[in-house]
């Protein structure tokens, strides 16, 4: 019997038969499509015909695609429910991929066939689009090691391959802690926590097989937990958990293997003639430099503490206005930031979250994306690899544009966080191919759904990348959707958030769960005039984050990250009631690939421009401008890696922008 991975898939819109793959068909599926890749790559290097840019380039761009099938339906599965069979798998396939792709960009013969292709460029007529890829193309080549030699060239490879081993095995200790802690509640520690939080307490402990409600590690439970739960004791025992992951000892510690990662990349930018890995890997991104990164994020970094600070005072004096009179903790800021909110603002997250449905959230997010440009989504009826998962078929004018599915419930078998991923991305070449994009998100479960604020903006953020996947249009898949510089991924995601607090938007769709009435008018507004409430320590926790970040890298790897951590929070004058939003064991954007390392700032950076870019919509007059709305699809969302990201955002907006916009929209200065 085929394999049904490598088979045609006959699905509608040739989405992978979910319902139809096995555990058991990985392994012999990624056999074949390496083989098959490895007979492609060999065929393109031994080409007798003189290099051009299809014989080479562009057969590059074609080859692979069993490949891309097996890695797509894998590692959307390893990430979003997983399993012992597949995390075995994972560390079983992640140094065999690091040595194929190893063998790739080291094949000296086909790297001779591309570096000749470069050279003559002038001469062959190319489109802006191709020399486009083939500048990514060569430049990959030769940041991969493929003009090394040798002993350095051997030790290259090894240096990859441990860290992909390194990574895969820091994201399943994460996901182990993060799947067998849980604190058991007595109907007795449920006393001031609002029917939301206990619903989805109880709804963890049915998941964890417990006989009552629990505490997990999911953010969108223990964050209300640490908001509402009037027991102190409690709150500091999960508020513990949460930040001791990948810090607990035994099998699933992750600090010594943060160590080892950071000490590698070192190896790996010192044998490609780089000072450091920040130099390296920042030389591609919209910063270029440290020092840029630096720049920007100490510029943020004094009004955010400064505004921390006059909050932490505030919140130290309700504390003692209970009869605390030790120190304001970590584990006591939720809760008395949400007490002054209510006081402050008269918002109420238990009176907040009815009007934030699940469903009318990604209802609302769907409706501006048909606003802006044009797409309509209908529900699909197809097997998915999960009952949660859902899916809609994106169309414009009648014309399929994409799929786009959703998985939007925490469960013990995802790992925490949300994103976007494309399980096929948009190309022309060789054949029209058009995207399967995916949003996982990691919101707690109820019936109905209920959303945070905080949670709708994530919906939102993410869907926000689906967008830049779903509108791409370029011909070549290397520099579809995505695929740009770190710095620059961020901005259409963060930019669509805007339109979550655009007013006629919640008027339509904040509307409450038993009643079916619009958010009334008051609670409206201020809801919206404490969008900024909070803002010192967000920023606090998310630049102590970054800065640790680019301290690990920019310089001598580190000995002993956690003592380097330590330091430079000591350094920055760390408030004592914040912790960093991702500390070292569980900082799984820096350590469980390379992907944000060193570019955890890319978030902020990004807000630069996605704070001036809204500005662009509020100077039309018109959050859903016809004309404004096509610049971002002409200039941004569909342009994917075809042109320099800075290039692209002048286009759209005629300039860069400075970093005054994202103080004012954090409130962290006067606006104007």
């Amino acid at each position: 019997m085929s394999n049904p991975i490598l088979a045609t898939w006959t699905t509608p819109f040739a989405l992978a038969p979910f319902d139809a793959i096995s555990d058991d068909d990985f392994a012999p599926a990624l056999d074949a499509a390496l083989a098959a890749h490895e007979a492609e790559i060999a065929a393109i290097a031994a080409d007798p015909a003189s290099p051009d840019f299809d014989n080479t380039i562009g057969a590059l761009e074609r080859a692979g695609g069993d490949l891309d099938k097996v890695l797509s339906v894998f590692f959307t599965l390893a990430g979003a429910d997983s399993n012992p069979a597949r995390e075995a798998l994972q560390r079983a396939f992640s140094p065999r991929l690091s040595a194929h792709f190893s063998a790739i960009t080291s094949n000296k013969a086909l790297f001779a066939r591309i570096d000749a292709v470069w050279q003559g460029r002038d001469g062959m007529g190319l489109s802006a689009e191709q020399q486009r890829v083939l500048m990514l193309t060569h430049r990959s080549f030769l940041r991969a090691g493929a003009a090394l030699d040798g002993a350095e060239a051997e030790r290259l490879t090894a240096v990859k391959s441990r860290l992909a081993e390194l990574g895969t095995q820091f994201t399943q200790n994460l996901l182990a802690d993060e799947r067998d802690w849980f604190m058991p509640l007595e109907e007795a520690d449920l006393d001031g926590l609002p029917d939301f939080v206990v619903a989805a307490a109880r709804a963890a402990g049915d998941e964890k097989g417990q006989a009552g409600p629990v505490v997990t590690t999911s953010r969108s439970l223990i964050t209300p937990f640490l908001q509402f739960s009037p027991r102190r004791d409690l709150r500091e025992r999960a508020w513990r958990a949460w930040t001791a992951r990948g810090a607990n000892g035994g099998a699933t510690d992750n600090r010594a293997i943060a160590a080892e990662i950071l000490a590698l990349r070192a190896e790996r930018a010192a044998l490609l003639g780089h000072e450091n890995f920040a130099r390296y890997k920042l030389e591609t991104e919209m910063a270029r430099t440290p020092e840029a990164v630096r720049d920007l994020l100490l510029a943020v970094w004094d009004p955010a503490r400064a505004a921390a600070e006059r909050d932490a005072a505030i919140l130290a004096g309700m504390m003692a206005e209970d009869g605390l009179n030790g120190p304001l903790e970590p584990w006591d800021w939720h809760y008395y930031s949400e007490k002054r909110r209510r006081a402050e603002h008269d918002l109420d997250e238990t009176a907040l979250k009815p009007y934030f449905q699940l469903d009318n959230m990604i209802a609302a997010a769907f409706d501006c994306a048909n606003r802006l440009f044009g797409l309509e989504f209908a529900p699909l009826d197809v097997a998915l690899y999960h009952p949660d998962c859902r899916a809609w078929e994106v169309t414009r004018e009648g014309r399929h544009v994409a799929v786009f599915i959703g998985d939007y419930f925490a469960r013990g078998s995802k790992r925490s966080g949300a994103w976007c991923s494309a399980m096929r991305s948009q190309a022309k070449y060789p054949e029209t191919q058009a995207p399967v994009v995916i949003n996982v998100c990691n919101f707690a479960k109820g019936d109905p759904a209920l959303l945070s604020f905080d949670d709708a903006r994530t919906l939102f953020h993410e869907f926000g990348h689906a967008l830049h996947q779903m509108l791409s249009d370029v011909t070549y898949e290397s520099i579809s959707g995505t695929s740009v510089a770190r710095d620059f991924v961020e901005l259409p995601s963060q930019l669509y958030e805007h339109w979550l607090t655009v007013p006629e938007v919640l008027e339509t769709f904040a509307t409450h769960a038993e009643t079916g009435a619009a958010m009334p008018g008051d609670m409206l507004a201020r809801l919206l005039a404490a969008e900024t409430y909070d803002m010192g320590f967000q920023t606090v926790e998310y630049v102590a984050s970054a800065l640790v970040d680019l301290e690990f890298h920019d310089g001598p790897a580190p000995a002993d990250p956690m003592a380097r951590q330590a330091e430079v929070l000591k350094d920055i004058g760390m408030p004592h009631a914040i912790a960093m939003r991702h500390a070292t064991p569980h900082f799984a954007h820096v350590f469980s690939g390379d992907g944000y390392s060193s570019g955890y700032y890319s978030y902020m950076w990004s807000e630069v421009m996605d704070a001036d870019a809204f500005a662009a919509f509020e100077e039309a007059g018109d959050a859903f401008d016809p004309a404004m709305a096509r610049a971002l699809e002409t200039h941004i969302l569909s342009t994917g890696g075809s042109v320099e990201a800075e290039d692209l955002y002048t286009a759209f907006r005629g300039r860069l922008p400075g970093v005054g916009a994202l103080l004012a929209g954090r409130g962290l200065v006067p606006a104007g």
